[in-house]
This record gives structure tokens, C-alpha cells and sequence, in this order.
């Protein structure tokens, strides 16, 4: 009974033009054919409500194409009908095109953001992140909320700081209206060390490489020499130093490029520290570890390299006749990361997997 019921009920959800099917009278004894009658009634009045119901419903699918005739078809010429228009179409936003020149932000044609498509400095990207980036983002970023958590009950009341600016004692009449001095030992403020929670996670910012070509004072070639390695290295092209003045005693005269400079940001920046975690570091011999003491207090460590351990590169290995060994420098490597604090800072690079050794120092 219940499968009649079910073949019933789909043939009228998808024939459009289904009629109700009449109840059967049943014949067994006048109690049931007495009842028949009055039984069909709402019955009836339920099977037109359906088909009413069913009028609205389409019945091909609207993914289905319509058929066309051929002629149609092979008489439609887009170029034809864009020739015969006799005016132009209003421009659309994908024929914009942005200034060729940047002239100052008052100027009323102003270019687009980088980061959209019209502009021309439009990079699409990016489409896929860095090995170390991925596990930073699916692994460390928790544990390092997890490792720095310290719990705060509701209500807690905050020690009170002393203030970083001192002021004068008033012993004076000239102390009046003069501004605050600066803490004992310094005038630098130092950055304050914020706790890490989901929005202020430390990591890496940019890494800047420096190295000082002691060679370039009497030969240019060593500069040229140490240019062409760091920008197989980094993949940027290096910024030149000059001197500032003249030293006699080294024989340094003004103007007289000597250093070089190399500053690499976002997923570069992420490579540079997956190579050398993974590539430079495990060859280095007798290599401890960067010191403890690495650190500017406000959350940028530093390392360097020697001439030894930048040919390990595998940019500078690969094409290792193409650079004099006695020309390869070494340089400088600052990490700068987004921490408050070198402690911060050594941890987001010991997650990473540098490893540090000595004392520490915040």
C-alpha cells in the first residue's frame, strides 16, 4: 500500500498534466459503498490543489540550450554589428587605464591601489606560500600563543609602572615648563614587551643582508664580485654605499663605494630563512649556534656569515667557478621580526629552527 501511495504521489510531482485518479468504490458490503461518496470529496479537492501546485513548475530544466537554426547561427557577426553601431559603447572599467605618472595626491586622476588588476604595478599572487610559512601559519603561530599564555582572572588590578620619563624636582625656577628627561643610562626608549595573544603573534618582517668589501679600497672588482653573489642569493639587486669622507689611514676617499646592501620582504624573506635553516646551517663546521646576546632590545637578531659558509649557499655552489674564492665576502644577516623583545624574538626563530647558544639578554 504504502509503494502505490509513493508511485502516486511522484506522478504527480512530474507529469504537469496529471489527473487525479479517482478512489475506487468498494464493493464488499453497502457500509463502504454508503461511505464512498462523501469519502472521494476531499479527496478530490486535495488532488486539484496539487495540480494547481504543479502548474508553476517549468518542465525542462533551464540548463537545457535551446536549439537554433542554422541560419541563425551562421548570420550572427559580432564585428559587423560592432560597425554598423553608430556610437560607441560607454567605457567599461576594463578598458581604464591608470596614469602613467604618480602627480601628487591633490591631482583629481589618481591611480588605483596596487592590489587591484588595473593597476600597473598589479602583481596576482600570491598562489601558493612558502614550505616555512605554511608550518608557521599551521603550527607555530599556536604554539606560541600556547607557550606565552598567562592567565589574568577578571578583575585583576595591574601593578602600577613607574613612569619612563622622569621629571624635574622642582629644586629650580628653571625647571618650570621644561619637558621630561629621558631614563638613566640613555635617551633611547626602549620598546615595551606587549604579551603575545591572536593578533599580535611575532613574525618575520624583512631581513636585511649587509656586507663591508674591504677588497673594493683597491680593487673595484671585489664589489662587483660580492654584488653578483648577494643578488643570486636574494634575488634583488643590491643598494651601493659610498663613503662619507676621506680616511687617510685606510686609504678611504670620498664617495668611494665600499658596502653593499640587500633588503628582502614577504615570501623571499620567508626562503632566505628556510634555506638557511635547512641547507647553510647543518654544513657549517664547528657552528653553535647564534649567540644569546644577538639583539637590539627591541626584537631584531642578527647573525652573520663568513666567507666559508657563503659558498655553501646553493645559489653561489652551483656556479661555484663563476666567483673567485678569494673574492667571496662575508656578510651581515639582520632579521627583523615583529616582536616587542628579543625573548620573543629567539623564540618565533627557535620555532623556526635556528638554533642559540650562550647567555641570553633581553
Amino acid at each position: 500500500m504504502a509503494r502505490r501511495e509513493l508511485q502516486s504521489s511522484l506522478g504527480r510531482l512530474f507529469l504537469r498534466d496529471a489527473r487525479p485518479v479517482l478512489p475506487s468504490v468498494s464493493s464488499n458490503g453497502a457500509r463502504f459503498a454508503s461511505e464512498g461518496p462523501a469519502a472521494a470529496k476531499p479527496q478530490l479537492e486535495a488532488a486539484d490543489q496539487s495540480t494547481l501546485d504543479m502548474q508553476d513548475l517549468e518542465s525542462q530544466s533551464s540548463l537545457s540550450s535551446l536549439a537554433l537554426p542554422e541560419d541563425v547561427i551562421k548570420s550572427f557577426d559580432p564585428v559587423k554589428r560592432a560597425q554598423a553601431r553608430k556610437r560607441e559603447l560607454p567605457r567599461s572599467r576594463y578598458q581604464y587605464r591608470p596614469p602613467r605618472y604618480y602627480r601628487g595626491p591633490l591631482h583629481p586622476h589618481q591611480p588605483p591601489p596596487p592590489s587591484d588588476p588595473s593597476s600597473r604595478v598589479f602583481v596576482p599572487g600570491p598562489f601558493a606560500l612558502p614550505r616555512l610559512e605554511e608550518t608557521y601559519k599551521s603550527t607555530i603561530t599556536s604554539d606560541l600563543m600556547t607557550l606565552m599564555y598567562s592567565h589574568k582572572p577578571p578583575g585583576t588590578v595591574s601593578a602600577p609602572k613607574a613612569p619612563r620619563l622622569r621629571t624635574w624636582d622642582d629644586s629650580s625656577p628653571y625647571h618650570k615648563n621644561r619637558p621630561k628627561r629621558g631614563p638613566r643610562g640613555g635617551d633611547v626608549l626602549r620598546l615595551i614587551e606587549q604579551d603575545i595573544n591572536w593578533h599580535n603573534i611575532p613574525r618575520i618582517e624583512e631581513i636585511t643582508i649587509h656586507t663591508m668589501v674591504k677588497g673594493a679600497i683597491e680593487d673595484s672588482a671585489h664589489l662587483h664580485v660580492a654584488g653578483l653573489m648577494l643578488q643570486a642569493i636574494t634575488g634583488v639587486r643590491p643598494t651601493v654605499h659610498r663613503a662619507k669622507q676621506s680616511v687617510s689611514q685606510f686609504g678611504i676617499r670620498t664617495s668611494q663605494p665600499l658596502s653593499l646592501t640587500c633588503t628582502i620582504r614577504g615570501d623571499e624573506a620567508w626562503a632566505f630563512v628556510d634555506k638557511c635553516v635547512n641547507l647553510v646551517f647543518p654544513r657549517l663546521k664547528d657552528w653553535e649556534g647564534v649567540k644569546g646576546t644577538s639583539g637590539d632590545s627591541s626584537g631584531n637578531i642578527a647573525w652573520g656569515f663568513d666567507r666559508e659558509g657563503a659558498m655553501l649557499f646553493p645559489e653561489v655552489e652551483i656556479n661555484y667557478d663563476m666567483y673567485p674564492p678569494k673574492m667571496v665576502p662575508g656578510f651581515h644577516v639582520m632579521c627583523k621580526t615583529t616582536a616587542t623583545s628579543d625573548r620573543h624574538a629567539r623564540l618565533l626563530l627557535s620555532a623556526l629552527g635556528i638554533p642559540f647558544y650562550g647567555k641570553y639578554v633581553d
